[in-house]
């Protein structure tokens, strides 16, 4: 079981958008890359940024963000492709389920306190072996305990 851990909401767009491009160009703190960060440059990169194609882009854009920051991708920290795509699906499948006029702060807050936004969400289709593998994090690797059709 999962740790727990206080979800650090956000209070205005600005936020939001200042970590997107934060992440964009590579300059964001280090210390303001959280989970939350991730899921809200993802909702916004979603929403408001339809000329990044998320599912192929974003894979570099983190990769690239990592190098620029100090760490590092290599077979076990930095980039993880598979938990990258579970969570894209997380977030796409979220944003369907929003209205497209509310506040961008308002639709990740909800996303954070909702089961797709969970630290854990990966975990509910992978078993840790299967997650934490060489093979997960470089590539995308199906689910070995229940369909992403779930999500």
């Amino acid at each position: 079981m999962m740790s727990h851990y206080e979800v650090r909401l956000f209070y205005d767009d600005a936020s939001i958008v200042a970590i997107g491009e934060g992440l964009l160009a590579a300059t964001l703190p280090r210390n303001a890359w959280t989970h939350e960060a991730h899921l809200a440059a993802c909702c916004w990169l979603l929403r408001d940024r339809p000329d990044v194609a998320i599912e192929r882009e974003l894979p570099a854009i983190i990769s690239a963000y990592n190098i620029a920051s100090g760490g590092v991708n290599d077979d076990s920290q930095g980039y993880h492709e598979t938990i990258t795509q579970v969570y894209i699906a997380g977030v796409k499948a979220h944003l369907r389920e929003e209205r497209g006029d509310m506040p961008l702060y308002a639709v990740v807050n909800r996303l954070l306190l909702s089961n797709r936004g969970s630290r854990d969400l990966p975990l509910r289709f992978y078993s840790k072996e299967q997650l934490f593998s060489v093979a997960a994090r470089r590539t995308f690797v199906a689910p070995d305990r229940a369909g992403l059709n779930e999500i």
